[in-house]
């Protein structure tokens, strides 16, 4: 591997290592008087060095760094998430000028799929209005694990937003890892470089490395 490689490869029962100098940030969430997710915000740089351990055992004293922590408190890591392409297991729904994807098996919960009023899936029943479809554009985008993609047509290729390529810690919740950075599992084999993808930091998660939300669940913090 190329020294300047941008990668994430995750240890067996242990840390992920970022290669390639990624930069890793802090986002939140801005939200509405109603307590809705709108857009995000980034809040500060943690580090740009060109390697670093972040914790996936969701225990160090350190996070999101990782301390070592997994070594001694039994962390299983094990991975079983589907490295094959999302398109492959995707449920679709075909509304106008509009096709929206959904592999729920990704989903974070971050929220942005809907608010008081609605929700993307509605919203695409609804898309033959073009304000309504470009609103369902806006709130797909803004999905950090990529669960939501569209087309513009059956068939067509996904159109993504231009996002930096960096990890970002959410609060309390998942690496959101941007802008086409590999991850590579820990037996070698990779998965589906993508534009948006969550992995797990709270170590409960099902579908490991990737994360199902499941630090919402535990209350994980940190």
């Amino acid at each position: 591997m190329a020294d300047n490689e941008r990668k994430v490869i995750v240890r067996p029962n242990g840390p992920y290592i970022v290669r390639g100098g990624i930069p890793l940030v802090r986002k939140s969430p801005v939200m509405s008087e109603h307590g809705e997710p709108l857009t995000w915000k980034k809040e500060e740089t943690l580090t740009d060095q060109s390697n670093y351990l972040l914790c996936r055992c969701g225990n160090s004293s350190e996070k999101p760094f990782c301390d070592g922590t997994h070594s001694w408190n039994a962390f299983d890591g094990t991975e079983s998430a589907d490295t094959g392409p999302v398109d492959s297991r995707a449920t679709v729904y075909n509304g106008t000028s509009i096709v929206l994807k959904d592999d729920h098996s990704m989903c974070m919960h971050a929220g942005f799929c809907g608010n008081a009023i609605t929700n993307v899936w509605k919203m695409t029943e609804q898309s033959d209005d073009s304000r309504v479809r470009g609103h369902l554009m806006a709130m797909v985008e803004r999905c950090p694990s990529g669960t939501l993609a569209y087309a513009l047509e059956p068939d067509g290729e996904n159109l993504e937003p231009d996002l930096p390529v960096e990890i970002s810690v959410t609060p309390d919740g998942a690496l959101w890892l941007s802008g086409g950075i590999t991850v590579e599992r820990s037996d070698g084999q990779p998965f589906e470089t993508r534009n948006r993808v969550t992995l797990c930091r709270c170590g409960n998660s099902g579908n490991k490395p990737l994360c199902d939300g499941m630090h919402k669940e535990i209350g994980f913090s940190g």
